[in-house]
Formats: structure tokens, C-alpha cells, sequence
């Protein structure tokens, strides 16, 4: 008899309704959905000044015979004697120079306060919380303008609007460099008896270093780039000798200034972006600071094979480190660091008795701003002038986000098609970030008028030059699996960008575009000085005018705009964490 196996069925395959119904789905929350709102409209908002500002760029084009005709009625470009400008701008690089060392030495306690890891309460973290918010969202010309009635005309002025001002980024980036970090070291320094000082010095500051040096060299670029508005209000250097031809109506000599001024931004920039990527690698965890620690600790088992465990012997190897050609170069790079800032200082001509003096003048000089008050012009007109600068930084903002989007992925690595095209477009990042936006508004307020037209294009031409690298640097960074798995499916080069690198990025691209916009308010303020439209029309009016309160009422309604952003920012950062 044949016995005959039962035969097995396959279990019938379920629908793809079925699969689908049963897929587990990520819950939404509130929050992101409430967050997701806010951003459709304040994207909506941003269209709608667009339009509202009435920006065509085929306006601009038929003003090119303006343009012409300006350009043939300066007749070319002037230049102070060669002794005078290059007094001036070993002057203007002093001060810009020893304002940033002033800020990177005062964000040190500040970040130190306001890392959640490394604070003593919570009501010294929200202190200097609100220390760093509060330097960041007054103007620096507002500061250059208290100090120069301190302490008259002169550097000593812009050194500290510059100093204080920087204190904001400076110490926001490095807070958040403290808060991640490795928290072994700092832990093995507390449990073996060490000191919170010795904790900060041994086991925070090593690694936290490099970021700290990059974010200081970062912003001494944007102080070299601000430091042209300073001298509306007093401050010497090349932005006081390009405002004054300017006003006197020598354009020939104002443009020459102002060409000077382009190239010594962009060799800084070179500069700082070489020293950057000397000292953090193409990556931030490669740099060089982590490659001799790696080097250190690879020779530390070999030596202690070669020498003896115990006795003088090993302890004096340790101590003698060998004279590496890394270790030299670091050593003299550290020598000329110093060197340059003792120049700086030298050549910044600060007269030190005022420091000392100026203390008197303080309750004077405050009875002067306070209380506020909105003068002949009443709260809906500053409040409204208020409304038009938000307006610039919006419509700025949308203009470069749609240009940088395309710009900044062409400049990073994993997305463009070759070197060589990743090599043009970040050159052409570093030019468009070493043209200050106050110069270019200058030229086209020439070709266009005065308005806001000439800001808002001013603005988002030179917001390009920094979402552009940050873009470039967040689509960089991000991991390569995703973008592998396209490409082993046989993706596209659009196909993996669109479905691996962007949505990786778009939590970094949000933040970016935040910060973009806070830095777009503050700068559109600034572009009213000089006929950009907005607040800082009555701004400087006020300031020169020496109608204090009516500045101390403009200064209140721009740190409310800039908290509001600030609260919006952190809000999304934290809802897309």
C-alpha cells in the first residue's frame, strides 16, 4: 500500500489592501503637526511680501541705463594715497580683530553657564541664556553709537560693539559643543577629586577647542563684513572714510573703498577658511587636534613596552613628547596666532585711561536713553517701519532659499557631479560672502532708488554666500547608507538626491533657514541706514538727531522681533529633533 504524503499548502498570500492595513504607522504628534502649520505660514507670509514689495527682476534690467549712467558720471574708481588706506585698513582689521578676542574670551564663562551639562542651577543656565539672546539681537551700531558717546570718535568704540555684540553666536555655538561631548573625561576628572575648574580646563576645553576656534574665526568674518556700518556712526577705519565720501558725494573714491573693502573680506575669508579646515579636516572629528590625539594614544602601548613600568623612566618619555613636523607646524601656527593678536591690539591705538574713566559717564548716558519714547512719529509709524523690515527679511529669506537650495547642493560632495563643479560653486560662495550687504545695497539704491526693493535684493544676494556653505556643509554630513541603497538600486543622481540626501538634510535645513532669518532682521535694520527701507531709516535719524529715546523704543521693538524668531527657531528644533 503507498502511503501519500499530505500535501502542503501554501498560506494564500494576503492582499496588498491587507498589508497595507496591518503596516504599523508612525503617530503623529500635535506638536509636529502644529509645527508643520507654522511653517506653511510663515512660508505663505514670506510669498506674500514677496509680492507685496513688487521685486521684478526685469525692473532691474531696464534700470541697467541707470547704472551706465551713474558708472560714466563717477568716471572710475579713486583711491585714498597709498600711506592713508593702508593705515586704514590695518585699522579697520585691528579693531575687528581685538573685538572678536574680546568676544571669544567673555563667551567662554557664558557658554560655560549655559551648557544644560556644565551649569551649577538652572537660574545660572537661564541667565546666560538670556545674556547670549540679548547681545545677539541688539545692534552693534546701536552699541556703537552708546560707546562713542562714552567714549568719543575713535576704535575703542567699535572694538566693544563689535565685542559685545559677537558674544551672542559665540557663545550659543560653543554652549552647544559643550553639550556634546564626550562626558568620560569630565566624569573620570570629578571622581578622582578635581575641581570644576580642573574639569572644564582637562576634560571640557580639549574637546570643545577646535569647534570654539572655528566659530570665533567664522565670526571675525562677519565683524570684518559689519564693520563698514560702524562707521555711519563714529567708528574709524575704511567705513568711516567710504561713509564720508559717500556723503560728501564722491562716488569715484567710495566705490574704491568699497572695492577694498570686497578684497579684504574675501583674503579673510580665505584665510579663515584655511585654517578651519587645517585644524577640523574636511570633517569635524578628523581634524587635526584629533589626529595627534589618535597619533598619542597609538605610541602610548609601544612605549610602554620599550620602557619600564614603573621608576623615572617612563614618567620623563611621557613627559618629552618628540619635535614632529605636526607638532612644529602646530606650535608656529600657534606663535603667529598670537603675534597677530598683539598686532591687532598694538595697531587698534585704544586709549586705555578711558577704560578706566568712562564709568562716570554711565548714569548720564542712560538718563539720555531712557525712558522710550516714539517722538513726533508716534507708535504706528515706527511700528509699521518695524512691519516693512520684517517684510525685507522675509521676502530676503524666501529669494535665497530657493537660490541656496540649488547652489549649496551643487557645492557639496556627495551631490555634485565632479570635483571640479564642487570646487566652482564653493569659490563662488566664498565671493558672494565677501561682499558686504550694506556696499551692495549702496549700488543698487544708485541704479534702483531708495527702498526696499534695493535691500531686499542686497540681502538675499549676500544671504546666499551663508545658507549656501551651510547647506553645502549639512548635505555633506549626512550618512552615506541611504544614498548607497539608492545608488545600488540603480537610482538616479536626482532620484537618491530627492529620496536620500534632502530628507536627511531638511531637519539642518530648517535650522538654517531660522538662523538665516534672524541674521536677516538684524542686517535689514542696518540696511535702513542707508536707504534700504525699514526701521533703520528712523534708526539712524534718531541717532543722529540725538533722540535717544526714540532709539531705546526702536532698539525694545527689534529684540521683541528677534525673540519671537529665536522662540519659533527653538521651537522647530526641537519638534524635528
Amino acid at each position: 500500500m503507498t502511503i501519500t504524503a499530505p500535501r502542503l499548502q501554501r498560506p494564500a498570500t494576503p492582499p496588498p489592501a491587507d498589508i497595507d492595513a496591518r503596516a504599523p504607522r508612525r503617530r503623529i504628534s500635535p506638536e509636529r503637526i502644529s509645527a508643520a502649520i507654522t511653517l506653511v505660514v510663515i512660508a505663505g507670509l514670506a510669498v506674500a511680501s514677496l509680492a507685496e514689495l513688487n521685486i521684478s527682476f526685469a525692473g532691474l534690467s531696464d534700470s541697467w541705463g541707470n547704472a551706465q549712467n551713474f558708472f560714466a558720471r563717477v568716471g572710475g574708481l579713486k583711491f585714498p594715497p597709498a600711506e592713508e588706506l593702508l593705515q586704514l585698513t590695518v585699522l579697520t582689521v585691528g579693531l575687528v580683530l581685538t573685538g572678536t578676542l574680546l568676544a571669544a574670551v567673555l563667551s567662554v564663562p557664558i557658554a560655560y553657564l549655559a551648557a544644560s551639562n556644565t551649569t551649577p542651577n538652572r537660574t545660572a543656565h537661564a541667565i546666560a541664556r538670556f545674556i547670549g539672546v540679548f547681545t545677539r539681537a541688539l545692534p552693534d551700531v546701536v552699541l556703537a553709537m552708546v560707546f562713542v558717546l562714552m567714549f568719543s570718535l575713535g576704535t575703542l568704540p567699535g572694538i566693544l560693539a563689535i565685542g559685545i555684540h559677537s558674544i551672542g553666536m559665540i557663545s550659543k555655538m560653543f554652549a552647544d559643543a559643550i553639550e556634546q561631548i564626550d562626558e568620560g573625561p569630565r566624569l573620570a576628572i570629578r571622581a578622582a577629586g578635581g575641581t570644576r575648574m580642573q574639569e572644564f580646563f582637562s576634560g571640557v576645553l580639549p574637546q570643545v577647542l577646535p569647534s570654539w576656534v572655528a566659530t570665533v574665526l567664522h565670526r571675525n568674518d562677519i565683524n570684518l563684513r559689519g564693520s563698514v556700518v560702524l562707521g555711519y556712526v563714529g567708528v574709524a577705519g575704511l567705513g568711516m572714510a567710504m561713509s564720508q565720501a559717500f556723503k560728501s558725494l564722491n562716488y569715484g573714491l567710495g566705490l574704491g573703498i568699497a572695492l577694498v573693502i570686497f578684497l579684504l573680506c574675501v583674503v579673510m575669508e580665505i584665510i579663515s577658511s584655511s585654517v578651519r579646515v587645517a585644524m577640523l579636516g574636511e570633517n569635524a572629528g578628523r581634524g587635526v587636534f584629533v589626529r595627534l590625539f589618535t597619533k598619542v594614544t597609538a605610541e602610548r602601548p609601544s612605549s610602554r613596552r620599550s620602557a619600564p613600568r614603573s621608576g623615572p623612566g617612563s614618567v620623563d618619555a611621557a613627559m618629552r613628547r618628540p619635535w614632529t613636523a605636526a607638532r612644529i607646524r602646530n606650535v608656529s601656527a600657534g606663535i603667529v596666532a598670537i603675534l597677530v593678536v598683539i598686532a591687532g591690539v598694538a595697531v587698534s591705538d585704544i586709549v586705555w585711561g578711558d577704560l578706566l574713566t568712562f564709568w562716570a559717564k554711565i548714569p548720564e548716558v542712560a538718563a539720555k536713553f531712557w525712558p522710550p519714547d516714539f517722538g513726533n512719529y508716534g507708535f504706528p509709524v515706527i511700528a509699521g517701519a518695524m512691519l516693512d523690515t520684517v517684510k525685507i527679511a522675509l521676502a530676503a529669506c524666501l529669494i535665497t532659499f530657493v537660490l541656496s537650495l540649488g547652489i549649496g547642493s551643487l557645492a557639496a560632495r556627495n551631490v555634485a557631479p565632479n570635483a571640479g563643479v564642487r570646487g566652482g560653486f564653493r569659490l563662488l560662495l566664498v565671493i558672494i560672502r565677501g561682499i558686504p550687504e550694506l556696499i551692495l545695497a549702496i549700488v543698487l539704491i544708485v541704479i534702483t532708488g531708495l527702498g526696499a526693493q534695493a535691500g531686499t535684493i542686497a540681502l538675499a544676494f549676500g544671504g546666499i554666500g551663508l545658507l549656501g556653505k551651510l547647506i553645502a556643509d549639512s548635505f555633506e554630513e549626512v550618512p552615506r547608507g541611504p544614498e548607497r541603497a539608492m545608488t545600488a538600486a540603480g537610482a538616479t543622481r536626482m532620484q537618491r538626491y530627492a529620496a536620500a540626501t534632502l530628507p536627511q538634510g531638511s531637519r539642518a535645513l530648517i535650522g538654517h533657514t531660522f538662523y538665516l532669518l534672524d541674521t536677516n532682521i538684524r542686517a535689514a535694520t542696518l540696511l535702513g541706514i542707508v536707504g534700504g527701507g525699514g526701521i533703520g531709516y528712523y534708526l539712524l535719524n534718531a541717532g543722529q538727531g540725538s533722540n535717544y529715546p526714540l532709539v531705546t523704543s526702536i532698539v525694545l521693538m527689534i529684540l521683541v522681533t528677534v525673540l519671537i524668531v529665536e522662540g519659533i527657531a527653538m521651537w522647530m528644533r526641537k519638534v524635528f529633533r
